[in-house]
């Protein structure tokens, strides 16, 4: 069996068993008649390869998989991790799913298509994540859009947090002591230091960013109730792909749904709304009503002008 198909075979069995319980027998027919299988051109799964794959899939996904109830030789996954954790195996997955497709067929570049743009910044991430891990000191360069300046920075890192295909780091700036985020897209000159820095941070980021959407200052503002409805078409995409994991649907009629969340009505969070212009409206809280359509205001008075 090929050695670089594992993952593969991961992703296929937690599928299988998450569907229903399974025997050996079944799991080995169910990957054999995959299509992932049939491009590979692997014909054979042992009973030893499975006792295996289980013994990893726990190891890297934290997933329990037995088949140890009495008179029951079925295999189950026993226990699954925290939801947030779980999220984050889903994203595993299906990164090891598209990363094998493309390195069982080379010649995908005239059927399948990335965006064109590239993030920046990604060159950074593993150092990064060995500071975090190790409690490295690292400095950098930081370009401020805003205001159009670099900076020196020295930080404590302790995270890093993706938003909207852009990565930042997470980290405490040595200078006044307060968590702040840096977007990778940004950083220049980036140096981990051997030295390690001893302090200990409470942080729980899984709680912090859990009424979050993007990376923007939390301490400003307290997570509120935010109802918006949606037109028809609109809904229906945000229905099947939510904004965020506090998304519920309140109502529904023939022309629109309405959609409430539980989050910091932050800039980024009115950002996304008004990309999809006339067909959201924001119902509550109305500080965000009003910062909308003052932003809209703005908007306009800028094409009179012109």
């Amino acid at each position: 069996m090929k050695k670089d198909f594992y993952l593969t075979r991961y992703a296929l069995i937690i599928k299988r068993l998450e569907s229903s319980p399974a025997t050996y027998s079944q799991l080995e027919d169910y990957l054999l008649n995959s299509f992932e299988f049939q491009d590979a051109g692997i014909k054979s799964y042992s009973i030893r390869t499975l006792q295996r794959d289980i013994r990893e899939i726990s190891d890297l996904f934290n997933l329990s998989i037995h088949n140890k109830k009495k008179g029951d030789n079925r295999y189950y996954i026993e226990s699954r991790p925290i939801m947030e954790v779980d999220e984050y195996n889903q994203k595993l997955l299906e990164s090891f799913q598209v990363s094998n497709a493309l390195n069982l067929h080379p010649d995908f570049s005239d059927f399948i298509f990335f965006e064109s743009r590239k993030p920046t910044g990604i060159e950074h991430f593993y150092d990064l994540f060995f500071a975090i891990r190790n409690k490295r000191v690292v400095s950098f360069e930081h370009y401020n859009y805003k205001n159009k300046i670099m900076t020196s920075r020295k930080v404590h890192p302790l995270a890093l947090k993706e938003s909207k295909d852009r990565w930042y780091l997470i980290a405490i700036d040595t200078k006044d002591k307060v968590l702040k985020s840096f977007g990778l897209d940004r950083v220049n000159y980036l140096d981990v230091s051997d030295n390690k820095f001893r302090e200990k941070y409470n942080y729980n980021f899984r709680e912090h960013f859990k009424n979050a959407f993007g990376v923007m200052n939390l301490a400003e503002q307290k997570p509120q109730n935010i109802v918006m409805k949606c037109s028809r078409h609109q809904g229906e995409y945000i229905r099947s792909f939510p904004l965020h994991q506090s998304q519920k649907e309140t109502k529904e009629t023939p022309e629109e749904i309405y959609f409430e969340f539980f989050l910091h009505p932050t800039y980024d969070f009115m950002q996304e709304i008004l990309s999809y212009g006339k067909e959201v409206t924001v119902l509550e809280p109305k500080c965000l009503v009003d910062d909308i359509r003052t932003h809209l205001q703005e908007s306009l008075n800028r094409y009179l002008e012109s």
